[in-house]
């Protein structure tokens, strides 16, 4: 995937002979730091969904919630975003994203003070929607910033970052948030007594998300400073509505499915691992314990993404796809059918055989969009609802059967589908 550059970056390009791209190299570590933000931010709701899930008394399918106000944001501004980063450029779009992402952090403050669950949900929209557009920019400058061929390599190691910040805030949170979970519980309380604690207790939720303010201002204010740095970008005009009309491609559509799916299996996981953990044929572990295993889920996919970055530069990306994806039904057959460490290292393990499938789809995906490059990654980025999808009907499957282990059958189906694109893209 490419965007046309500027004169000088042509140049660069074709003396490579690998079509044109952007020269910037001294911005990748721009867009890796933007990687590591918005991966940590996203991946805090793992943490969030038992502490709100225990203060309000709610069962899975409506704690999973938390996951659907957050990826509705994907499905609302994705197409706007895009708008948004082809009028004003990737790195204003950036700050703008950024700033978007303050604003929700500090919707926490009235969401405690109320103690109302849907107020803490809207923090969590407007907070994605920032998220959104940060994601906008970043998927395909990333791939931009380099020669074509390499781009499913380059993304990967980018995505790398994203992981380590889904390994890092996790831990991290889990002190911070749930530290304090269950000294009391919330339903033995009523009324005013049940309205206190929960204020109380949601005020480490506050804390955490005002220090993540605080350092989101500080970066966003980087950035502007740096916003006239990219040299050579230009993006295809016409309404983002228009942007779908590359579903029209059978790869790009494909493509944009998988993304649907990958995403909303992997949040799905991820969102059960503290209560799958605490059950007492896993480990029976409590709630901070279980939120202190999260890390061992993504920092898989940090491991991942680092060797994947090399093996895509030897292997053919869709037949790594698929063997990864295959990889993630085993494991799931595994935990469902054992118990004790056994059915819970081998649910921690899907996170390395998730580590390369989202950069390697969306890559493989936007293969040839050129200047539609933003355009292509409005429409990828709508299809991250899947994470607003796939885990409240996952909750919905855990209520239904009383089951955890059976509710895992939904993500395996999604790895089916995924493991079927990696190997269409191998004969296309």
């Amino acid at each position: 995937m490419a965007m046309a550059p500027s004169a000088t970056d042509t140049a660069s390009g074709s003396a490579q002979g690998s079509g044109e791209y952007i020269d910037a190299p001294e911005l990748r570590l721009f867009v890796i730091a933007l990687f590591f933000i918005f991966g940590g931010i996203t991946s805090l709701n793992d943490v969030i969904i038992p502490k709100l899930k225990e203060l309000f008394t709610l069962n899975y399918a409506q704690a999973m919630l938390v996951q659907s106000a957050f990826f509705a944001a994907y499905f609302i501004i994705s197409i706007p975003g895009a708008a948004l980063v082809k009028r004003v450029g990737y790195m204003r779009g950036a700050v703008i994203g950024l700033l978007t992402m303050m604003a929700g952090c500090l919707l926490f403050i009235p969401a405690s003070a109320s103690a109302t669950f849907g107020v803490f949900l809207l923090a969590l929209f407007v907070l994605a929607s920032g998220v959104t557009v940060v994601q906008v920019v970043t998927n395909p400058l990333i791939t931009l910033l380099g020669p074509p061929q390499s781009a499913s390599s380059r993304l990967t190691f980018a995505q790398a970052f994203n992981s380590l910040g889904t390994t890092v805030f996790p831990y991290v949170g889990s002190i911070l948030i749930l530290g304090g979970l269950a000294k009391v519980s919330a339903a033995d309380l009523s009324g005013p007594a049940l309205d206190a604690y929960r204020v109380a207790e949601t005020q480490a939720v506050v804390h955490a998300y005002i220090g993540l303010a605080l350092a989101l201002l500080l970066i966003a204010g980087v950035v502007w400073m740096s916003r006239n740095r990219l040299k050579g970008e230009r993006h295809e005009g016409g309404s983002a509505l228009q942007s779908f009309d590359l579903l029209r491609r059978p790869r790009f559509a494909f493509g944009v499915a998988c993304i649907f799916l990958y995403v909303g299996a992997e949040v799905a996981i991820g969102s059960l691992i503290v209560n799958y953990l605490k059950q007492a044929h896993v480990l029976g572990l409590d709630d901070q314990s279980a939120g202190k295993m999260i890390p061992f889920y993504w920092g898989g996919a940090l491991l991942g993404r680092f060797v994947g970055s090399a093996v895509l530069r030897r292997i053919t990306p869709g037949k790594v796809l698929a063997a990864c994806a295959l990889g993630a039904i085993t494991l799931i057959l595994i935990s469902a059918n054992s118990a004790g460490p056994i059915a819970a290292y081998s649910l921690l393990a899907i996170g390395l055989t998730n580590s390369i499938m989202f950069p390697t789809i969306f890559s493989l995906a936007c293969q040839g969009l050129g200047p539609r490059a933003a355009d292509g990654s409005g429409v990828l980025c709508v299809a991250i609802v899947g994470g607003a999808v796939i885990p409240p009907l996952t909750g919905q499957l855990a209520d239904m059967s009383g089951s955890l282990a059976f509710a895992l059958l939904l993500p395996a189906l999604c790895y089916a589908v995924i493991a079927a694109f990696g190997s269409w893209t191998t004969r296309h």
